[in-house]
């Protein structure tokens, strides 16, 4: 049995087969390398372009910011488990790398909201779209974002730190994840489980059906354009954010509204990888492939460093 302040996990490696497991571990650091790699430049372009300092490309900043971060508390472990087929994780580390990652994937799902409504009032009220979304409404959204997450998380992970912990600790995953940590837990977890489904119905189904709704008037309004050149423009900046939302509500979804067992644990650690890595790595992709701006941001970044 295992206390709040003693003993570790042990974690299992994403894949069991020696050979797999150096292909894995191959492809997960050119994906972490990868999405560091591509959501820095996506910031020194934003932050060095003055024609990108408006409020939708602020807060893909703060998307690119998450995503580098999220990475950053999954993927280095990961790669220590293939290397050495498996691993443990401390307790202390194992509720760091849980805070930090919920914290992450919650910020995550309401910037995505947020980003919607920006879309929503450049598309339908473009009138007032200077007044609703000023620097001082989107440092607002921006902070909310980020806090707002922070104390959910420091909930769950409170609430976490409370329980106890059985032998023999092992994780049904290569992560810290609070589904997986509970099934470990001796304690009564009917608390943990309200939290989550609270946490479920505001970070998950709520945030999810206000995208939908934005999206569903932004589509209402471009179909209502007479100009064809307005549309192409409208449905080029919503196609790559609208892209990027499905990725991520998805996995999303499915590891944490819609948890289960057996098969679908192994099927969990595939999906983990997609918000974990896949998904940060391809959004720089997705945001600079389909956009302009970005474009002619970065050739002028790769133009100042050759």
């Amino acid at each position: 049995m295992m206390g709040a302040t003693r003993g570790e996990f042990a974690l299992q490696s994403f894949s069991e087969e020696p050979g797999l497991r150096g292909l894995f571990l191959v492809l997960f650091l050119l994906l972490f390398l990868g999405s560091l790699a591509g959501n820095t430049l996506i910031v020194t372009a934003i932050s060095l372009h003055p024609g990108l300092h408006t409020p939708m490309y602020f807060f893909l900043t703060n998307l690119a910011i998450l995503d580098m971060v999220c990475t950053a508390t999954v993927l280095p472990k990961l790669l220590e488990n293939l290397a050495v087929k498996g691993g443990t994780i401390s307790y202390q580390g194992c509720m760091t790398q849980l805070f930090f990652l919920t914290w992450f994937l919650g910020a995550e799902l309401l910037l995505l909201t947020v980003m919607a409504y920006d879309r929503y009032v450049a598309i339908c009220r473009p009138l007032h779209y200077s007044s609703r979304m000023g620097r001082p409404v989107c440092a607002l959204l921006a902070g909310s974002v980020w806090a707002v997450s922070a104390v959910s998380t420091s909930v769950h992970t409170g609430l976490m730190t409370r329980l106890t912990f059985c032998g023999p600790n092992q994780i049904q995953h290569f992560l810290c994840e609070v589904p997986t940590l509970l099934l470990l837990s001796c304690s009564p977890t009917t608390l943990n489980n309200v939290m989550i489904v609270v946490a479920d119905v505001y970070f998950g189904v709520a945030n999810f059906l206000l995208t939908v709704a934005s999206y569903g008037c932004i589509l209402a309004s471009i179909l209502r354009m007479r100009s064809a050149t307005g549309k192409q423009r409208a449905f080029s900046t919503c196609s790559s954010h609208l892209l990027a939302v499905t990725l991520y509500y998805s996995t999303v979804i499915y590891t944490y509204i819609l948890p289960g067992s057996g098969s679908s644990l192994e099927n969990g650690k595939v999906v983990a990888v997609l918000y974990t890595a896949v998904s940060p790595t391809l959004n720089p992709l997705i945001y600079s492939l389909r956009n302009k701006d970005v474009k002619v941001a970065l050739r002028k970044v790769f133009s100042r460093i050759q």
